[in-house]
């Protein structure tokens, strides 16, 4: 199995030597300048952010180069070659505006032109503009976008915080994202995957300070580009990564009732080379949550046994990231990315809980007490590095390769002193979990222009995962004994998972009116497992072919309608697969399933967009089929009291369900925007002898806004709320979360704001319950939620910001990853 990724890793680096550079045989250039300009509404004069600058060859065929104009209008294309040109300005609710005389010579390469006017389109009407509706959230035709850096309400959280305002998502209160009600998600940050996202999203979220966030992308229907996983969607995490001549930085800070962060980023662009660098800290104060648990046993429907158990528990958590990157540009054509991160996530958790099991009468009943103290540490780090290649004949054509190299540290300890009525309530246990993931990719990406209206696309691509994980637990049968090894519970399981992929995509301009997106991906996967005990060793391949297509039908200048098919595949993570027994509760135990197979998941969409007197409107309908589902599923032991949850191919599902988001801008100050997403699950299973049935309606939605009061001030709002997550054994706990924040300009580089989160409610309580044949479970958290906060930030240096395309291409969007705080 080893040889097999070294042949295509070699492959993969042979074919980029043989792509030789362009400029020994003088193609590139020699002069480069820059072409500036400003957009303004022709009405008010007022800057127009977000409008799109095309530079094109004199004769409109080619495009050369483009950009979006910032905030106060102004625009920036850089290495442009002396020539004369043509160059379009436009803008949604505005008409298109072309100069069609655009020159640069050698003696002048830079040029400044005067002013770009745009005229308000038809669409204007009774002073309600869209000319500001792509400031929040944004629509294109492969996904929409969430601008975070938009919402004040941002301000002093983590990227739990920022995903509960995104349209389709859906957030818990640990941070288990869902889209469209299906937690099978890829998270990518910038475009490329980590391991720190395996074993908890909700931690490595945490890690994530909001103020880092620029902006979120959603992709419901992936092409065959990318990975085959993520049968649900995938989320793209764009962080705040600016570029400026010379030497630039912000410094940002927060402090609040609840959590407070820290962070400091620099930036630096000489010439052709560049460097960024950050650092960022977070961390709880510590709070109290109170837990209840209920679960009533029964033989053949007649109660037998009752289990009750609750208790304090004191928590808190800190957190760091870092991150750092450099590129180079050889040329006009030939350029290198590498790029860093390193995130760190702890939690520590200490309280006593009290129990009590009822056997009605048939035995003598049972008191126990225990104390927790439990610690889990996640760190993870991605290393990757991009060559990249573009052609002076050719704009659009690319040639990418790129080598990442992650891994991620994950450790679990957990200590536990018992008192009770009964032998196993007087042990005493320490409960450990060493856990290393360690990912090696390669990937070759081409992007070739067939002629005007067809792009083609294809690559190759390998990821190599190494997986160790080490777990012990010690036993001490009562207060005079000492602790010793449970052989059953202690072991070393190594683990390879091996994934070879190629695709091809084309997207074709068919018409005006009329494009097509459609490709296919073939993967193949290999996987093998082995325990340093006399457990059996194991391995398992598959092979699929993952086809997508994508038509849009362009109805008017302003409205459209998509359908689309995907089929996906979600392969377990070590989250699902990891053997070891967490015992933070000896009552209610979990351990992971090697032999998971994967999830083979099809999904049919279709979506309409469209902008009627500056109101947004986006609708979708869609239906998802779901074979060899994995979903937790608990039994209660033979002995009736501890229960064990742990993750099955429990059957299938099918979901059909519809979203609709809708924004609007007022007055030019007030901008208002909602979001609700409507499923209807419906699954079924056979597990131990048992036909499981289930169907449930699955309900979530996000509204909020924002008030321009001057130049200065601004003042946001959002509510976010989600029905219980459906499994086929029952439900988990409803969401819901409200705020309100502020922000002051106190002058380019400075601001102050202020942010509240649910002030009219001190605490929340989430309340789940699971259903099986022989049992009944309740259960409630409740943790104090109500905060308060403030922040700052401050940008030193030189603030005229260039955007750079130095978005990575790698994306391991492949596995179905952790969920909540649940250990490694």
């Amino acid at each position: 199995m080893a040889m097999k990724p070294l042949l295509l890793l070699l492959s993969l680096f042979t074919t980029a030597l043989y792509a030789q550079p362009p400029g020994a045989g003088g193609g590139a250039p020699s002069i480069k300048g820059t072409i500036r300009g400003q957009v303004l509404d022709a009405q008010s004069g007022d800057p127009v952010e977000f409008a799109t600058i095309v530079l094109l060859s004199a004769d409109g065929e080619q495009q050369i180069n483009g950009t979006l104009s910032e905030t106060d209008g102004s625009f920036k294309l850089v290495n442009v070659a002396p020539g004369d040109y043509r160059l379009k300005a436009s803008f949604l609710g505005y008409l298109e505006q072309t100069l069609d005389e655009v020159k640069t010579t050698k003696r002048s390469p830079d040029l400044t032109l005067e002013p770009i006017v745009l005229a308000a389109d038809a669409v204007t009407l009774e002073g309600v503009e869209v000319t500001a509706q792509a400031s929040l959230v944004e629509n294109r035709i492969d996904k929409m976008v969430y601008n975070a850096d938009q919402d004040a309400t941002n301000s002093g959280g983590d990227a739990s915080d920022v995903l509960r305002k995104v349209p389709l998502l859906s957030v818990d209160l640990e941070g288990n994202v869902s889209l469209r009600g299906s937690s099978n998600l890829r998270i990518l940050v910038n475009g490329r995957p980590s391991t720190i996202f395996a074993s908890s999203v909700a931690d490595a979220l945490k890690s994530i300070p909001s103020d880092q966030i620029k902006s979120v992308e959603v992709i419901t229907t992936p092409s065959a580009r990318y990975d085959g996983e993520g049968s649900g969607g995938i989320i793209n995490i764009i962080t705040k990564k600016k570029e400026a001549q010379g030497f630039t930085g912000t410094v940002n800070s927060s402090v609040g009732t609840r959590q407070n962060n820290f962070g400091l980023n620099a930036n630096a662009l000489i010439g052709r080379f560049g460097m960024n660098a950050g650092v960022n800290s977070f961390w709880s104060w510590k709070r109290a949550a109170e837990n209840q648990f209920l679960r009533t046993d029964f033989d053949n429907g007649t109660a037998v046994r009752q289990l009750e158990q609750g208790g304090l528990n004191e928590s808190g958590f800190f957190g760091a990231n870092g991150n750092l990157g450099a590129f180079y540009d050889f040329n006009a054509y030939n350029s290198l990315n590498l790029s860093g991160r390193y995130n760190r996530f702890a939690r520590s958790q200490e309280g006593t809980t009290n129990g009590f099991i009822d056997y009605f009468g048939s035995e003598n009943s049972v008191d126990f007490s225990r104390f927790n103290d439990s610690e889990n540490a996640n760190s993870g780090f991605d290393a990757t590095l991009d060559y990249r290649r573009t052609f002076a004949d050719q704009p659009d054509r690319e040639l990418i390769l790129a080598f990442q190299l992650s891994g991620q540290n994950s450790n679990t300890d957990n200590i536990i002193d018992q008192t009770g009525d009964l032998a196993i309530y007087q042990r005493d246990l320490i409960n450990t979990n060493d856990g290393l993931n360690l990912e090696y990719t390669g990937q070759l990406d081409y992007v070739h222009p067939a002629g005007e209206r067809l792009k083609l696309e294809t690559g190759l691509k390998a990821v190599l995962r190494r997986i160790d994980s080490d777990y012990r637990t010690q036993v001490k049968p009562n207060d005079g004994g000492s602790f010793t090894d449970d052989p059953k519970l202690t072991d070393l399981f190594l683990y390879d998972q091996d994934v070879y992929a190629a695709y091809l995509s084309g997207n074709w301009t068919i018409s005006d009116k009329w494009g097509l997106v459609a490709g296919a991906r073939y993967e193949t996967t290999e996987i093998g497992g082995e325990f340093r005990s006399e457990n059996p060793s194991f391995t398992n391949s598959y092979h699929n072919f993952l086809p997508s297509i994508i038509l849009n039908r362009k109805l008017s200048q302003f409205s459209n309608l998509k359908a689309s098919y995907t089929q996906r595949i979600q392969r377990p993570s070590l989250f699902y697969i990891n053997p070891f027994t967490a015992i933070a509760d000896p009552n209610s135990l979990q351990i992971g399933n090697p032999d998971l197979e994967p999830e083979i998941v099809e999904q049919y969409e279709l979506a309409y967009n469209t902008y009627i007197k500056g109101l947004v409107i986006n609708a979708s309908t869609y239906y998802r089929k779901t074979d060899d589902l994995i979903e937790s599923f608990l039994n209660v032991d033979d002995g009736g009291i501890a229960s064990t949850t742990t993750f099955l191919n429990i059957g299938s599902s099918d979901t059909y369900g519809a979203n609709l988001f809708t924004s609007i801008t007022l007055w030019e100050k007030l901008q208002l925007r909602a979001s609700l997403n409507y499923g209807r699950y419906i699954g079924t299973g056979f597990v131990n002898g048992q036909q499981l049935e289930r169907s449930a309606d699955i309900i979530s939605g996000n509204g909020g806004g924002s008030f321009q009061f001057n130049e200065k001030l601004r003042a946001d709002f959002f509510a976010f709320g989600r029905g219980p997550q459906q499994t086929l054994q029952g439900s988990n706990p409803s969401f819901s979360i409200y705020g309100v924040g502020m922000n002051y300009d106190v002058s380019e580089r400075t601001s102050f704001g202020v942010r509240i989160i649910t002030p009219f409610s001190e605490d929340k309580v989430f309340a789940s319950s699971l259903r099986g044949e022989d049992f009944v479970q309740e259960s409630s958290f409740t943790i104090p939620f109500r905060s308060f906060g403030i922040s700052f930030n401050h940008k030193f240096g030189q603030i005229d910001f260039r955007a750079q395309n130095r978005r990575t291409r790698v994306r391991n969007d492949d596995q179905k990853e952790g969920e909540g705080n649940q250990q490694f």
